[in-house]
């Protein structure tokens, strides 16, 4: 790799969050005592490449979708548009007006017990929801963490929208922290899912246990034809805590990662690989592991959800308090990481497409672990380049 590929896919910048990967503080963003790291400068020119984006992108806060919202964490679009809203703490699933932002609360998922990093997490939308009309849910139970399809039934009063979970996969470990949970159909209409291993490191080497991987299933819940062994959903191992998955302009799946102490990380994910941990923390340029294709200092970044969106992966921060652009040329970043709205507004927990040049922002300074103002939670609409 040359020096100016080196430079592009690694951000130097001082700092590093407390925890020992067993602290509930532990990289979902507490506070920091640390000093600010620097970050790479925002800007809003660049020239184009003939390759990618333009090295430099913009960020352009259009408007507040909506407000007050409790504990957000799961956003799933529908095919009019509106948005599905999930509260972590309340268990609760509420549909967003993209017109006028009213929310209205269409049920809750029962069986969700939130405590720590767990609760009602990922949200998805059948691909094939205009004729099956199934909704699905990521969610930490007493026991486990599962995923659940729901009949979303519209015609229904409000409040009581949402039929009984059809559980399609359990057994997935739960902790007091690294839950995991995002949730997203790829462009092959088969259901992803990010886990975490719980706070037992030994969970992410483990191919016999769902701790710490990337899975595939079927909007049924069973292991894909293709996936690394027949007859289980893992995709791919060696993670700590998976909350961010996107797939890009060419179908090539991306996920953002939770480090301990040093490196987050962004992933480009193929089937079968080791991502590392607990071997290894960022890039360890070991045989038998997959270095991140980005990484940065935990006190930057503590990264959650993901989305691909004009040529660049965006990337919310919750304990770095920013939105990061990575701008792509194939498979590798064009240029250096660029962080936008530093401390704008608080942690930064899922980023949504909403097609072209816009994508949705939700905040998360009301998860036990922020500093709410009046109005928080929101959604932003973004205009980004």
């Amino acid at each position: 790799m040359t020096a100016v590929l080196a430079a592009a896919v690694l951000v130097l910048v001082a700092g590093c969050s407390s925890g020992d990967g067993k602290d509930p503080a532990d990289q979902e963003g507490a506070t920091s005592t640390a000093p600010a790291p620097s970050a790479p400068a925002s800007g809003t020119g660049g020239a184009p490449s003939p390759t990618g984006p333009p090295a430099k992108g913009s960020v352009k806060v259009v408007s507040t979708l909506t407000e007050n919202l409790k504990s957000p964490w799961g956003v799933a679009a529908l095919p009019d548009g509106d948005l599905l809203v999930g509260s972590r703490d309340e268990g609760t699933i509420s549909r967003v007006d993209v017109e006028s932002g009213k929310k209205t609360v269409i049920g809750s998922v029962p069986g969700v017990s939130p405590a720590g990093e767990g609760g009602l997490l990922g949200l998805a939308v059948s691909p094939s929801f205009a004729s099956d009309h199934q909704v699905y849910a990521y969610f930490t139970t007493e026991s486990d963490n599962r995923i659940a399809r729901m009949l979303y039934g519209e015609e229904k009063p409000a409040g009581q929208q949402l039929g009984a979970p059809d559980t399609i996969l359990r057994g997935i470990p739960k902790g007091v922290i690294h839950n995991g949970g995002r949730i997203a159909f790829g462009p092959d209409k088969m259901l992803y899912a990010g886990t975490g291993e719980t706070g037992e490191t030994g969970l992410a080497q483990d191919k016999k246990s769902l701790g710490g991987k990337i899975l595939r299933m079927t909007p049924d819940g069973q292991p894909v034809h293709g996936n690394p062994e027949a007859d289980s959903v893992v995709y791919s191992y060696g993670h700590r805590n998976v909350q961010g998955i996107a797939w890009d302009s060419e179908k090539r799946l991306w996920a953002a990662e939770f480090g301990q102490e040093t490196w987050d990380e962004l992933n480009l994910i193929e089937p079968g690989k080791n991502y590392g941990w607990p071997e290894v923390e960022g890039k360890g340029g070991k045989a038998g592991f997959v270095d991140p294709v980005a990484e940065w200092r935990t006190s930057e970044a503590s990264p959650s959800g993901i989305a691909y969106a004009e040529g660049s992966i965006w990337m919310a921060a919750l304990q770095g308090k920013r939105l990061w652009r990575i701008p792509l040329a194939g498979a590798e970043p064009l240029a250096e990481p660029q962080a936008f709205l530093e401390e704008k507004h608080g942690r930064l927990r899922t980023v949504l497409s909403a097609g072209g040049d816009k994508v949705w922002l939700v905040t998360s300074e009301t998860d036990t672990r922020g500093t709410p103002e009046p109005g928080d939670d929101k959604i932003l609409q973004l205009e980004v380049k």
